[in-house]
């Protein structure tokens, strides 16, 4: 038997953290979930941190949100009392963007910190944030190693002619490029397909990964070959507050008619812009269908964020030359069977049909029978994927 470790797996997000601890034998598979402790709505009055042990049984307290250092301490302060009887080994935090250095998982050290440090303004929904809680877990767990875990890893070696951005080519040698990101969710879902069908894993893929960071992926024979997100998280589709994609001359505009600064231009793309800023309402795709038959601009939001995946996935599909499998995840992906529904409304061309009863009930496979393409939920689990990636270093 191999030796046992306690890997615990960190994941900030725009407006949560979710914190795992797994039970891994170097040898063994697979890796054993002891509990995850998650801070929701982070900069709410009213956020809340929820427990769940290994057998799912949850227990949750409301904190405020709004106090952001003080919500994270809380957080801190109560995986130091579950790890008690679970001393980490091992933490694994999840990193959107390493810039053009950092790609593969590594040790986190002082250099790694400063240099990330630099590039944080690139990235303010994230990097900050997870250098802020390698250094809260530093505190607690003293002499445990830390490991920075990569999100745009995964598409590290997109071909080049995805990579590009169409600007004065002097700029490429300082990074500008297009990256990528979630790709812990999609090596994840990768992973996942294999196990389900290895020959579909093979194909021509197009995952969804939709929540309140929205993107989408092809991947061919097992390789990414292009996405919808490029330099910033910010990029590619609508989300919950990221604008996605925007015409260069909008900045010229904005500046110029209303006096709008770099800084605020990247405060409103990323925090006040898609569906909240289009709605005026809210980022919630829940609260938004709740609301748009009698709200019209929360009714174009919803409409708008579907037709932006839908058009999404026939330029993937172009980009794949045809589609085998389309997959759904991320908390819009899997829980909305109305969006998925409204997304695949008009993409029978590509041989897309569902199975409307099967999608009702978020069933594994959600196309109909006579669907040319397998149309498919995988739930995200982005916490696993840390864990084994940090088993890996660690083996």
């Amino acid at each position: 038997m191999g030796s046992i470790s306690n890997i615990l797996s960190v994941n900030g997000g725009s407006s949560s953290v979710k914190l795992a601890m797994f039970k891994a034998e170097v040898d063994q598979e697979p890796i054993e979930k002891l509990f995850d402790i998650s801070l929701i709505n982070i900069g709410q009055t009213d956020a809340s941190i929820i427990i769940k042990d290994r057998h799912g049984e949850s227990e949750s307290l409301v904190v405020d949100g709004s106090d952001t250092d003080a919500a994270i301490g809380n957080l801190i302060d109560i995986i130091g009392e579950k790890a008690k009887d679970a001393y980490p080994t091992a933490i694994g935090s999840r990193f959107v963007r390493g810039g053009q250095h950092y790609y593969t998982s590594q040790p986190v050290t002082p250099n790694l910190e400063k240099d990330l440090g630099d590039i944080a303004s690139f990235d303010p929904e994230h990097t900050s944030k997870s250098l802020q809680l390698v250094a809260e877990l530093g505190k607690k767990f003293p002499g445990v190693q830390q490991y920075a875990i990569f999100d745009s890893a995964f598409f590290h070696n997109l071909p080049r002619i995805a990579q590009i951005i169409p600007l004065p080519h002097q700029y490429q040698d300082d990074g500008l490029r297009r990256y990528g990101f979630h790709g812990l969710s999609y090596s994840y879902l990768l992973s996942e397909l294999k196990q389900i069908d290895e020959s579909a894993a093979n194909g021509r893929l197009i995952f969804a990964h939709l929540g309140s960071g929205a993107s989408l992926a092809a991947i061919s024979d097992g390789h990414p070959i292009d996405m919808t997100m490029g330099f910033t998280p910010a990029s590619g589709i609508m989300m919950s507050s990221r604008s996605g994609d925007l015409d260069p001359g909008v900045v010229s505009f904005l500046s110029k008619q209303f006096g709008i600064t770099i800084e605020e231009f990247s405060h409103m793309t990323n925090f006040e812009s898609g569906l909240k800023g289009v709605s005026g309402i809210s980022g919630d795709m829940k609260t938004l269908l709740d609301s748009e038959m009698s709200d019209h601009r929360a009714a174009e939001a919803v409409e708008l964020f579907c037709y932006q995946v839908r058009k999404a996935i026939g330029a993937l599909s172009a980009a794949l030359g045809g589609v085998d499998q389309l997959v759904f995840t991320g908390g819009i992906g899997e829980q909305s069977a109305a969006i998925r529904s409204r997304i695949c409304e008009g993409l029978e061309y590509l041989g897309i049909k569902l199975d409307e009863s099967s999608n009702s009930r978020h069933q594994g496979q959600i196309s109909d029978p006579d669907s040319q393409v397998s149309v498919r939920i995988i739930p995200a689990d982005e916490a696993l994927s840390i864990a084994r990636e940090v088993k890996q270093l660690i083996a």
